[in-house]
């Protein structure tokens, strides 16, 4: 068995996109990283990380891997979807179903896909 300890994520300016996940995660910028680095990072409280990094070519095709969030704090997928266009997230698919199923690819403002998943309390209630 294996422990993930960190994920890295390639970046074209990795404060603005870090920046960017600290304020959809509210995991906070690692301590004195600031614009023009190129690696910035952000740790969870169990101790594993992202660490974006600067790369020289812009991304042009599908993530390979991409992260599934949900909504915390009582946020429903929807109104965690409404939050994240807020931060400049954009819809890249809509997958949501009648019965409350299903969930949204979005793209972050890099264009990095990540998908949000219906809260645990909508997948309690709906099944």
């Amino acid at each position: 068995m294996i422990e993930i300890h960190g994920i890295a994520i390639d970046a074209a300016d990795p404060y603005a996109i870090a920046n960017w996940w600290s304020q959809a995660t509210g995991l906070p910028l690692g301590e004195g990283d600031k614009p023009g680095d190129d690696e910035v990072l952000l740790q969870t409280e169990q101790g594993a990380y992202f660490l974006f990094i600067r790369v020289p070519e812009g991304k042009t095709v599908k993530n390979r891997l991409h992260l599934d969030v949900n909504g915390t704090e009582g946020r429903t997928r929807d109104e965690e979807v409404e939050r994240l266009l807020g931060l400049g997230a954009t819809i890249f698919n809509d997958l949501r179903q009648p019965d409350g199923t299903g969930w949204v690819t979005m793209l972050d403002p890099e264009g990095n896909e990540f998908c949000v998943c219906r809260s645990q309390a909508e997948r309690e209630s709906t099944g």
